[in-house]
């Protein structure tokens, strides 16, 4: 089952819900032929959802989030319409594509429009099990597409705003959202092996966002962000945000992107070039540690 499959079972059980495109057909390329008037190539349309129907609209995550701005916030947010907005190639699945193709302030712009819902699957299985929940929701919704295949078998069970736990640890909790899933299980594997206890929240959703498991979390020694997106608005953001609001005091060690775009390579090689490698990842959470002097770390281990 993919994405496209658990889209075209939506649209044939539910005909409230339309297809869009803007010339990017990538993810859908065979459902055209198939929705005859369910499907449109055009830009961002809002006055289907007036008319009670929900759009479902595809796009490169750069151009729906940056240069349709206005236009989602105005005539999407404002009104509060169930438009649903799938990004296509954000973070570093835009791997070989320049700044201007980078969406990696995505999740900062949609999380400033007030009703605006952000889903964020780790792989296409954490997607699919996601997106029937989404589009039935009255809320606008901005997903991150991925096709990547899954890592781990998924919670099937799927809450708006709740994250997903992977690993228990006491020591350490590393919160990540999107394809970076499986950098960080890699990371838990290593810490682990160095006798450091981690766990691991997929967090799948940054708005509404899980504040009970990130206020859980405080009870390990340490925080780690995780992200493909800059450090400014994202999740490292939203953790401290919480964390003030409660007035609790935690080391926080956030692994995003500061203030920089990425260097334009195949996969494999952004992660090796911009240090988000498994064992990269690991390295920075006990050197972090280290430094923080936190009580009990390993520090003799490499």
């Amino acid at each position: 089952m993919t994405y496209e499959d658990t889209l075209r079972e939506i649209v044939r059980r539910d005909e409230r819900v339309m297809v869009l495109t803007a010339e990017n057909r990538a993810a859908i390329r065979n459902l055209p032929h198939e929705l005859n008037g369910r499907f449109i190539d055009t830009g961002i349309t809002a006055g289907l959802a007036l008319r009670g129907r929900v759009p479902v609209i595809h796009a490169l995550a750069a151009f729906l989030t940056m240069r349709a701005f206005e236009f989602v916030r105005t005539d999407v947010g404002i009104a509060g319409l169930p438009v649903k907005l799938v990004g296509g190639v954000a973070g570093f699945l835009s791997e070989a594509n320049g700044p201007t193709h980078q969406a990696i302030e995505d999740v900062a712009l949609m999380r400033g429009i007030p009703p605006m819902h952000i889903f964020c699957p780790a792989d296409e299985q954490d997607l699919i099990i996601g997106l029937p929940h989404l589009l039935a929701s009255p809320q606008p919704v901005y997903i991150r597409h991925t096709a990547l295949p899954p890592v781990v078998e998924h919670d099937p069970h799927f809450e708006i705003g709740r994250a997903e736990r992977i690993a228990d640890g006491s020591d350490v909790t590393i919160l990540v959202y999107g394809m970076l899933l499986k950098q960080a299980i890699q990371a838990r594997d290593i810490l682990q092996r160095q006798e450091v206890s981690v766990r691991l929240l997929n967090m799948r959703m940054l708005k509404p966002v899980d504040a009970e498991a990130i206020l859980a979390a405080a009870d390990t020694r340490l925080l780690v962000t995780l992200e493909d997106h800059f450090i400014t608005g994202g999740l490292y953001a939203i953790v401290c945000e919480l964390l003030v609001r409660h007035q609790i005091r935690r080391p926080v060690l956030p692994l995003a992107l500061d203030q920089r775009w990425f260097k334009p390579a195949l996969l494999d090689d952004v992660l090796a070039y911009e240090g988000f490698t498994g064992p990269d990842l690991a390295d920075q959470i006990r050197r972090f540690a280290i430094r923080q002097q936190l009580a009990g770390w390993p520090a003799d281990q490499g």
